[in-house]
């Protein structure tokens, strides 16, 4: 069996420059490494789109999601050559779950008061809303830690997530079938911490680190999240071979 491609999933808020410091360390450690645009217009047109994906790379896939893109994974994972799920400071949901439902038993992190509605038009249909975070809150809640003037970078260059995909449940919990890795950012306040735990013990992820980082650990602790990818790569290789 061929070395897994890995494909890494940004989630709200973020685009794909987010998994920028893991996707250079990736490269220099020999991996073929995809980042695909993911939307963030609902959850099953995300998933949909980021299996398309998957399934257009001849062999195996890991899928690894940050944040949102945890709850994309989770779902899009259901393709037949995704072998392995990381997941990083993410939502793993349930099947028929929600991303409201889940935060819903937790206290709020510090985002949901930082948050910005705002209308986006669809065509022949009622406008949608756009969710983003308030540009002067996005440093210290979205990207602490992170060097400020990149902060200051990320924070002006967000990808909203429409308001529609905190109440869309998961139509499949691939963690069910396909063995799992999950990173704990401990000091986050994009999304409570214990959400993260609850949702990697539920699923009985093969491996959990909990790291003292914020939201954005691709960027302040790059090396680390390559070495949970590089587990998922080498184990789900060897249990192939």
């Amino acid at each position: 069996m061929s070395t897994p491609t890995i494909i890494l999933v940004h989630g709200a808020f973020a685009d794909s420059a987010s998994w920028a410091p893991v996707t250079r360390e990736l490269l220099d450690r020999g991996h073929t490494v995809l980042v695909p645009p993911v939307y963030n217009r609902s959850l099953a047109e995300d998933a949909a789109s980021v299996r398309a994906v998957a399934e257009a790379v001849d062999g195996p896939v890991v899928l690894a999601g940050h944040s949102y893109g945890g709850a994309v994974v989770t779902v899009a994972g259901a393709a037949e050559n995704v072998v392995g799920l990381v997941f990083v400071s993410g939502y793993v949901l349930e099947e028929g779950e929600s991303l409201g439902q889940l935060q819903g038993g937790f206290p709020d992190s510090d985002l949901a008061a930082n948050l910005v509605y705002t209308p986006y038009p669809i065509a022949g249909a009622e406008d949608g809303t756009d969710v983003s975070v308030k540009i002067d809150a996005f440093p210290p809640v979205f990207a602490d830690g992170v060097d400020p003037r990149t902060a200051e970078v990320l924070a002006v260059s967000q990808r909203p997530l429409t308001g529609a995909a905190f109440g869309e449940p998961a139509s499949v919990a691939s963690w069910k079938t396909t063995p799992g890795w999950g990173i704990v950012s401990a000091n986050d306040h994009t999304i409570n911490p214990d959400v993260e735990r609850f949702g990697y013990e539920r699923a009985g992820l093969r491996g959990v680190v909990e790291l003292p980082a914020p939201h954005l650990v691709m960027h302040t602790h790059p090396a680390d999240v390559a070495d949970v990818i590089e587990t998922a790569v080498r184990e789900t290789a060897a249990s192939n071979d």
